[in-house]
């Protein structure tokens, strides 16, 4: 250290004086100064501030009360004008029991919640020391909010919250009871013919040509005056004919076709989709909406995509007329799992 004979300084005190100028540079410039709001100063402010929170809370009340109004109070008749209302009035209502909660909360922070700005290291919790002062920590904040000490602030919101998930609760419940057992039975049955969909025509045996494939419902489907689509949502057939040669059915199933001719559920053990794709070199079922692929030559086995279980098979036979009828129902439930199956 120090200068040379000459007077110019050494290469140490260069290097020094380049650290401190480098420490200087990046010096901490703290927190900026905190400012008052106004509701800190003004013991009026906070109150009005308050009461601006609690009404926020009870617009949030009044939209849930809105919700059911139109939900039970409205009701629905043959013109689109009715139908019209009550969506508006349950928009608006959902709209202002979720808004008002939100911004309830928002203004409660921003105008009433300690906003003074801490910065603290980070570090693992590992003591029981740490463990109390992370407790001490949650308490704080539970004391900073306020909440205990504003009465109409607490008990606005915690009937505005109550009311809040009734909605919901109505809406799913609506959807209709349980279905029980009645995903496990179908339209079919002993000696229903199997005829075309859409047209209803019956079909023989000598119709089916070997790569060909039909789309097939239940006869007296289309006779039905109510729940037409729900029956065929489940009982819906694609038959299809095959070199008998091709088929390996397993034990039990040996009768199941006839000559080639196999039936199985057109709704794909996914998700429901229909299975309306049929790739006849392959004889490969296939689903458009996740490409589940199902090899009609293993009974239907899922080959490829994410379906788990193979499509149900419905057992026909031939009439004394030459008609394929079913010999019975589905020996399972057809569609995606649900929770009652095994």
């Amino acid at each position: 250290m120090g200068n040379h004979s000459d007077g110019t300084p050494t290469s140490s005190d260069a290097v020094a004086k380049a650290g401190q100028n480098e420490v200087e540079k990046f010096q901490d410039p703290g927190l900026p100064p905190h400012r008052l709001r106004l509701a800190d100063t003004d013991p009026r402010a906070a109150k009005r501030a308050e009461r601006q929170v609690a009404a926020l809370f009870v617009v949030s009340a009044i939209g849930t009360l809105l919700f059911f109004f139109a939900y039970f109070g409205i009701r629905l008749d043959d013109t689109i004008g009715t139908l019209r209302l009550q969506n508006l009035f349950l928009g608006l209502g959902t709209a202002f029991a979720m808004l008002g909660i939100g911004t309830g909360i928002v203004h409660w922070a921003r105008a009433l919640m300690p906003d003074h700005e801490v910065s603290e290291e980070r570090h693992e919790i590992r003591s029981e020391e740490d463990r109390q002062a992370a407790v001490k920590i949650v308490d704080d904040i539970v004391d900073e909010t306020g909440i205990k000490r504003r009465p109409l602030i607490r008990n606005t919101l915690l009937g505005a919250l109550a009311l809040a998930p009734l909605p919901a609760i109505v809406v799913f419940r609506d959807l209709g009871p349980l279905p029980g057992d009645a995903l496990r039975h179908t339209m079919w049955d002993e000696g229903v013919r199997l005829v075309r969909d859409p047209t209803g025509t019956p079909i023989k045996a000598s119709d089916v040509t070997i790569g060909s494939a039909f789309h097939v419902i239940p006869e007296g489907l289309n006779e039905l005056h109510e729940g037409k689509l729900e029956e065929k949502a489940k009982a819906v057939v694609l038959l299809m004919r095959l070199n008998p040669e091709e088929l390996n059915p397993s034990a039990g199933r040996e009768d199941w076709g006839y000559n080639g001719i196999v039936a199985y559920s057109k709704i794909c053990t996914h998700v429901g989709c229909p299975v309306a794709l049929y790739e006849q070199q392959t004889h490969h079922l296939l689903c458009p909406c996740h490409q589940s692929t199902f090899d009609l030559t293993q009974e239907c086995k899922v080959i490829f995509g994410p379906a788990k279980r193979p499509l149900p098979q419905l057992p026909i036979k031939v009439d004394a007329e030459g008609y394929l009828v079913a010999q019975s129902d589905f020996h399972e439930p057809v569609g995606p799992s649900f929770w009652e199956r095994g």
